[in-house]
């Protein structure tokens, strides 16, 4: 019986084994300069002693087709004037491929595809792609199938609409996903292809054989334990890695790359909740001989490119991370020659092109616009009014309504839910992050994008009991977020949060209780003022914490939560929660919430009036 490639691929994914497509990048049609020039050293009967060959990366597209923003209903623009979107790498892909010639180039993504804008929210929930032929199609898909990747990894927001859906986008794909370290909870065999193994055609040589390892994050089971726990685990990226890459050299690669949703330095944000780290890409190049090149992803950064020198061979490993959203694409230019019967990797560059160059590519465009017009009309319904704006710019150093808000919803929600339980009498408190220092909910008519703009996650809301004791910890952990700053320094908003990297969406204020953040004193030691009701929080009382999953589980490692005791979830997004509130209650009115103040000070002077 005759299998096509997507069989061949679910039937690897199923015995353990990677995909190997050969020849699929085989036959030269005309010489490009660089294969003249590999011609050129030719030796003996006109063989090839020299060959090049490029391997291109995007990674963490985060649904963006397009060069859109649905939150502002505008073509997306930022300080730095980038552009987004598969259309505009497209032609950067085009480009890149003309130079080097189409047959000797190979295209990859590092993960987190479909998640991450309000098209991709619209393909997962609200007109959900499933495995009939005739349903909605991916807009993803669409494009990359069209733009013929050669293979994408997993990344971690891969799963945050469930398996299911990720099974009906991996059967929409004429490309491999792979994850060598997304294994069977129960059997612990892969449950992705590991690797895809190409062969490039050498016009008078023996083919060049290159290998992809596909990694993805071992966060996955944290940040989404409700859709995998007990379906699927997930092993560290140095672990597997030395499981595979052995293996692809003795399946003959000349030429070994990684793909890993996985940042560089070795930090984890999940503590020790699970003993792999989370940004693991310095330590596969680092402890993992055999590797040529990897394409990093996860942490949102632009590295052109990156050097590690391997511990046991000595060899440089060179990593590039091509930023997200399609911004950059990254390139590596791979030399080689033939030695000893073989092929030998002499040289790898790395670089990356900006998206902002060239113009979006018509096809891709054309392609996805069906979609894109569906979901601009789902975004821009009217749902309800508010009485005033409200905005996020200065959410993150001061009590903003628009952070109530948040809370106000999430802390209603739970003590519905829990009426007429034990808990019902228990306080609720609630957390939000400052997730967009952009979002903004206008006077007047309020639409669906000005409310999803609040929450940009998938996250879903939990409900946690904590001590009084262990809400000041919590707090202090926050409280990490900002720089300390001396009672007489000046005083920057730009330059005092974000302290030793950590990002907005780790920082969190709750509502329920009122306190002062004392950035003049060292991080642990800043919650002064901590009341409940008017009084000093007692350290044993017991109340309950309205939490994202993402908190819950562990994200970002606040201390406490991960551990406490649940007394209620929810499946629904907080997005939709959000909307739905505004559709029963018609008005958002910011002088009917709030009341609790958080507040900056500097040894005991508030920083702002």
């Amino acid at each position: 019986m005759a299998l096509n490639r997507r069989d061949f691929i679910n039937r690897s994914a199923a015995t353990g084994a990677g995909v190997a497509l050969a020849g699929t990048a085989g036959a030269v049609v005309g010489a490009s300069p660089a294969e003249a020039a590999d011609r050129h050293h030719g030796h003996g009967h006109g063989k090839p002693k020299t060959f090049s060959l490029r391997v291109l990366g995007t990674t963490d597209l985060h649904g963006h087709a397009l060069n859109w923003d649905y939150f502002t209903n505008a073509e997306y623009d930022d300080a730095t004037h980038n552009d987004i979107g598969l259309a505009k790498v497209s032609t950067l892909v085009a480009h890149a491929r003309a130079e080097k010639g189409h047959d000797r180039t190979l295209l990859i993504d590092a993960g987190d595809i479909i998640q991450g804008t309000q098209l991709s929210y619209y393909y997962a929930r609200v007109e959900p792609i499933t495995g009939a032929r005739r349903g909605p199609k991916h807009p993803m898909a669409l494009a990359m199938n069209h733009m013929k990747y050669d293979a994408a990894a997993l990344g971690n927001h891969e799963f945050n609409y469930g398996i299911p859906l990720l099974r009906a986008f991996q059967d929409q794909c004429d490309f491999p996903l792979l994850a060598a370290n997304a294994v069977d909870a129960k059997t612990l065999k892969p449950a992705f292809p590991p690797y895809l193994v190409k062969e490039i055609r050498v016009p008078g040589g023996r083919p060049v054989k290159v290998g992809i390892l596909g990694l993805t994050n071992p966060g996955i089971a944290i940040w989404d334990k409700a859709n995998v726990q007990g379906k699927m685990a997930f092993p560290g990226l140095v672990e597997q890695a030395k499981i595979y890459v052995p293996r692809l050299r003795a399946l003959g690669c000349d030429v070994v790359i990684c793909t890993d949703h996985s940042g560089l330095d070795g930090s984890t944000s999940y503590g020790d909740a699970i003993p792999y780290p989370e940004n693991a890409s310095s330590l596969v190049a680092q402890q993992v001989p055999g590797i040529d090149a990897i394409l990093v992803g996860h942490t949102h950064v632009e590295r052109p490119q990156t050097l590690v020198v391997n511990e046991k061979t000595g060899k440089t490993v060179v990593l590039s991370e091509p930023l997200m959203w399609g911004m950059r694409l990254s390139v590596f230019d791979i030399d080689l020659e033939f030695c000893r019967g073989r092929w030998e990797v002499t040289s790898v560059k790395a670089e990356v092109r900006n998206a902002n160059t060239v113009a979006e590519d018509p096809v891709v465009a054309k392609l996805v616009r069906d979609e894109h017009n569906k979901v601009v009309a789902y975004v821009n319904q009217i749902i309800g009014t508010c009485t005033a704006t409200m905005s996020a710019a200065e959410s993150t150093y001061k009590d903003t309504p628009i952070i109530d808000f948040l809370n106000l919803v999430q802390a209603d929600t739970v003590k519905a839910a829990l009426a007429g339980t034990a808990y019902a009498d228990l306080p609720v408190l609630s957390e939000a992050s400052p997730f967009s220092r952009t979002a903004a909910i206008p006077a007047g008519q309020v639409s669906l994008r000005d409310v999803a703009g609040l929450y940009v996650y998938e996250n879903t809301l939990d409900a946690k009991l904590l001590t009084g004791a262990q809400v000041k910890d919590y707090l202090e952990w926050s409280a990490g977020y900002y720089v300390q700053t001396a009672p007489d320094a000046p005083v920057d908003v730009t330059k005092i949060t974000n302290a030793n990297n950590t990002p907005d969406y780790s920082y969190d204020i709750l509502s329920g209780v009122s306190y002062d953040i004392d950035i003049a004193q060292p991080a642990g030691s800043r919650i002064v003022n901590l009341t409940h009701g008017g009084a000093p929080i007692d350290p044993a009382a017991r109340f309950v914490l309205a939490v994202n999953n993402y908190r819950s589980g562990g994200g970002s490692n606040y201390p406490h939560v991960a551990t406490a005791q649940s007394v209620w979830s929810n499946s629904d997004e907080i997005r939709n929660t959000i909307i739905a509130w505004v559709q029963a209650h018609g008005t958002i009115d910011p002088t009917t919430f709030g009341g609790d103040e958080w507040r900056l000070t500097r040894a005991g002077v508030p920083l702002f009036a």
